[in-house]
């Protein structure tokens, strides 16, 4: 359980969802919960408070794309945890979210209860996934993603910055410029997200990228094709 007084973040566009996840969760979880109802807040809040342990994050806010979110996090404060608390769970955006550093997936659709335990789990150091899709998230994990996962996560964070920007299809002194650091610098973290990523060129690394990163909107059209 987190220590009395660390804050939690709730980052959500909805105001009623968050005042009733603070309300339902102060009972039950030591610590102060802090609002943002948009990425760039959480970001900025994100950098103002070092001992903020937990960030509850929706997959829809203004300023931010899916999984895209999670990544950014993930690259920028990686000894913070992500869990994500969203009303999609399909398993491809489960599966997404877990392969790219999320330490849970929260439905919306939780009871109070499921709520209180997840969180409990999560901060107590496990990774949380609701019992009805755990199985199926696991068994629907094909080799293919699997390894794409397993190689995401040897990238240190600023691999993980560097391949988010490459994906986006920004240039080497784009991303020096982002990043406030040398072209040179940035060209060695290339080649090591290549290295890790196994892949021959910088394209091949985005479009893999790019498969985890748009989960959300592929189960989306699978939804509406089935």
């Amino acid at each position: 359980m987190n220590k009395s007084g660390t804050p939690i973040l709730i980052v959500d566009d909805h105001p009623l969802f968050r005042s009733a996840l603070c309300q339902a969760l102060s009972d039950k979880v030591s610590g102060d919960f802090i609002q943002a109802d948009t990425f760039d807040k959480a970001i900025s809040i994100l950098e103002q408070n070092n001992d903020i342990e937990l960030v509850l994050l929706d997959l829809n806010l203004p300023g931010v794309v899916g999984l895209n979110g999670l990544v950014a996090i993930r690259a920028q404060f990686p000894g913070v945890l992500v869990a994500i608390v969203s009303a999609n769970e399909a398993h491809k955006t489960v599966q997404g979210a877990l392969a790219l550093g999320a330490c849970g997936y929260i439905p919306k659709s939780s009871s109070l209860e499921t709520l209180h335990y997840a969180i409990s789990q999560i901060l107590d150091g496990e990774i949380w996934v609701p019992e009805e899709l755990a199985e199926s998230v696991e068994g629907d994990l094909d080799p293919q993603t699997a390894a794409l996962a397993h190689n995401i996560a040897q990238l240190t964070p600023h691999q993980l910055q560097v391949l988010n920007y490459i994906s986006a299809g920004l240039l080497n002194k784009q991303i020096a410029y982002e990043l406030q650091i040398s072209e040179s610098t940035v060209k060695q973290h290339v080649s090591a997200v290549l290295r890790k990523l196994q892949v021959i060129n910088r394209t091949q690394a985005g479009i893999l990228f790019k498969q985890l990163m748009s989960a959300e909107q592929d189960a989306d059209s699978d939804e509406v094709t089935a």
